[in-house]
């Protein structure tokens, strides 16, 4: 998701995306483990995104 999307979303779907980005990493780490991942370049993708979703979390907080 771009930044611009996200930056425009609350603090509460913020937190639920961050949610939904932690369980898709999660699927993504078990696929990893068995061999069944056909695009490993999901995993820096999801885990970026985690970092902006945290990144901007902090900042509405402040």
């Amino acid at each position: 998701m771009e930044l611009k999307e996200l930056r425009s979303k609350s603090a509460a779907e913020l937190n639920t995306h961050l949610t939904d980005l932690h369980k898709e990493r999660f699927a993504l780490r078990m696929q990893q483990a068995t061999g069944q991942l056909a695009k490993s370049h999901e995993v820096r993708r999801v885990r970026r995104e985690i970092a902006r979703t945290k990144m901007l979390l902090d900042q509405n907080q402040k």
